[in-house]
C-alpha cells in the first residue's frame, strides 16, 4: 500500500482527492496538510466538507500538519493554490518525495512532465531530468493539466495522430464549480455570461501544445500548430463545454472520425483496479 500525503487537504480539490482515494486498493491517505489556520486541528474540525456525503474514512482521526517536509508518506498529492504551490512542491521534491500536482505552478516548467496518461505517457521520460533539477534527494514533480485543456487534448490527440493538425480555435463555456468556493459573485453571474476568466486562455493555449508536443533531447518541443482560446463563465453548476474548430493537416471524411477517436491508444489503455465504488470528478480550475 502506497502512503499518500495530501497538501491543501481542506480545500475543494483536496477534499476530492480524499474522496477518490477512500477505499482505494493501492493508496492509503496517512497525512493531510494545509495552511497555518488549520495546522494542529483534527481534520474534521479544520475542514468544512462541501462535496456531499460523509467525510471519508481515510481522514477520520488525522490531524492537519504544515505543508512542509518531512511528512509520514511515500508520495505527495498537491492541491495547493498556484501562488503558494511552486516553492512548497519544489521543497518536497528536493526532499525526495514524488509530487503529483493539480496546481498550475510547474506545468510549463521545462523539466516537469505535464501528463494525460491516455495521450502522452512518454513525457514521463522527463522524470530523470526533473530529478536532476531537484538535486540529490531523488524526488520529482508530475503535473496534470488545466481541466479544459484535458478534454481538448484528449480529443485532439487522435486527430493529430491520424490526420495532422494545422490550427485550433477553442471557445469554452465553463461552469461555476471551476471557480472554487466561494466562487463567482451571484450579482455577476445571475442572468449573465462572463466573457473572460483570468489566466484560463493562456493555460489552454500553452498547456495543450505542451501535452501534444514531442519529447526530444530531454525537453518537450511544443506542438507546431497554433491554439487560440476564448473562455466564458456560465451560470451552470458543474461541467465545462468546449466548442473546438480544428484545421486538419489532410482532408478527412467525416466517417473516419469516430474510429480515429475510438481506436486511439486503445491497446495501451490501462485497466483500473476494481474498487468498492466509482465517483465522477469535479475539479476547480487551476
Amino acid at each position: 500500500m502506497i502512503r499518500v500525503g495530501i497538501l491543501g487537504a481542506t480545500g475543494i480539490v483536496g477534499q476530492r482527492f480524499l474522496q477518490l482515494l477512500d477505499g482505494h486498493p493501492s493508496f492509503a491517505v496517512t497525512t493531510v496538510a494545509a495552511s497555518d489556520r488549520s495546522e494542529g486541528k483534527a481534520y474534521t474540525d479544520a475542514c468544512t466538507w462541501r462535496l456531499g456525503g460523509d467525510v471519508p474514512r481515510a481522514a477520520l482521526g488525522l490531524r492537519v500538519q504544515a505543508p512542509e517536509p518531512p511528512l509520514d508518506c511515500d508520495v505527495v498529492f498537491s492541491s495547493l493554490p498556484a501562488e503558494v504551490a511552486g516553492p512548497v512542491e519544489t521543497r518536497f521534491a528536493q526532499a525526495g518525495y514524488p509530487v503529483i500536482s493539480n496546481s498550475s505552478a510547474h506545468r510549463l516548467s521545462e523539466s516537469v512532465p505535464l501528463v494525460i496518461p491516455e495521450v502522452n505517457p512518454e513525457h514521463l521520460g522527463l522524470l530523470d531530468t526533473c530529478r536532476d533539477a531537484m538535486g540529490a534527494g531523488g524526488g520529482f514533480i508530475v503535473t496534470n493539466p488545466n481541466c479544459s485543456a484535458v478534454m481538448i487534448a484528449l480529443t485532439l490527440a487522435p486527430l493529430a495522430a491520424r490526420f495532422g493538425v494545422e490550427a485550433v480555435v477553442v471557445t469554452t463555456l465553463q461552469a461555476l464549480s471551476g471557480a472554487g468556493h466561494p466562487g463567482v459573485s451571484a450579482l455577476d453571474i445571475t442572468d449573465n455570461v462572463i466573457p473572460f476568466i483570468a489566466g484560463e486562455e493562456e493555460k489552454i493555449e500553452r498547456e495543450t501544445r505542451k501535452i501534444l508536443g514531442r519529447l526530444q533531447g530531454g525537453r518537450v518541443a511544443p506542438a507546431g500548430f497554433p491554439v487560440s482560446a476564448q473562455c466564458h463563465r456560465v451560470n451552470v453548476a458543474d461541467g465545462h463545454l468546449a466548442a473546438v474548430r480544428v484545421t486538419l493537416g489532410r482532408p478527412a471524411d467525416p466517417a473516419e472520425l469516430p474510429s480515429a477517436l475510438a481506436d486511439h491508444g486503445a491497446e495501451d489503455r490501462p485497466r483500473e483496479k476494481k474498487r468498492s465504488d466509482q465517483r465522477g470528478t469535479r475539479r476547480r480550475e487551476r
